[in-house]
């Protein structure tokens, strides 16, 4: 018996992998965050799977709740919104249960970001446009930021920005991203992607604040901020260019 942490996805019940299904389905408790999570997703436990919220306990308290489990054998599968690889506490869950000698294992999901952009029908990295994607988060009533990711340092590169847990925070961001990015600069706004509630609001870095302020938007979004979000570029990909073809060819 291991304990799993599964990528639950973006929160709709179809966009969970086979093997994430597959291991709900096995499971005998379920942990989950019922603030991000569409009640479907729980749709693929066994109807006699103990299910605990995760959302008023603490980190020892969900660790605690895994470990008892484990010893008396039963399989656990503890969910994380999006991709375990994201802001999930990871990092923190497993170190406590290497110290408690439970094994665990890792099954990813669709993470929230590529769901957003999917919703809003944009790549985020355009040739020529932006060729990079910034995951971030600033730091309002949060765990401080290690020194040296600036906001301001990822976006003097002009990369897509993918701001995290900061919706609440969006018209003060767009004012230090203006300098960098221009007021006029594509944003996008998806609160609750995938779900029945999805949320997404279009607009620019001079504009978007008010718009989110007027939705009430407090949690469960992400902030996509860049040039490509609205890019008419006519460039193309090197990879797939005919040039590229023809050569490859010549080299046969």
């Amino acid at each position: 018996m291991s304990v799993h942490f599964v990528g639950a996805g973006p929160g709709a019940a179809d966009l969970l992998t086979l093997r994430a299904a597959a291991l709900l389905a096995g499971a005998d408790v379920v942990l989950y965050p019922g603030t991000y999570l569409d009640a479907e997703v729980l749709s693929h436990c066994r109807p006699d799977a103990e299910r605990v919220d995760t959302q008023e306990l603490d980190l020892d308290r969900i660790t605690a709740t895994m470990v008892e489990a484990h010893g008396a054998g039963r399989d656990v599968v503890r969910l994380t919104s999006g991709d375990p690889s994201l802001y999930s506490a990871l990092h923190e869950q497993t170190r406590r249960l290497d110290a408690a000698g439970v094994p665990w294992d890792v099954t990813p999901g669709v993470p929230a970001y590529a769901a957003a952009a999917a919703v809003v029908g944009r790549e985020l990295t355009v040739p020529l446009v932006a060729q990079s994607v910034v995951l971030t988060r600033t730091r309002a009533r949060s765990t401080a930021m290690p020194e040296g990711e600036s906001l301001a340092a990822y976006a003097s590169t002009g990369a897509t920005l993918v701001l995290h847990l900061a919706v609440t925070r969006t018209r003060a961001l767009m004012d230090e991203l203006a300098p960098f990015y221009g007021a006029d600069c594509p944003v996008a706004v998806v609160a609750r992607a995938s779900q029945p509630d999805e949320l997404v609001l279009r607009a620019t870095v001079g504009t978007i604040g008010r718009l989110v302020e007027d939705a009430g938007l407090r949690q469960a979004a992400v902030i996509l901020v860049g040039p490509a979000l609205g890019s008419t570029s006519d460039a193309e990909s090197y990879l797939y260019s005919a040039e590229r073809l023809a050569r490859k060819e010549r080299l046969r």
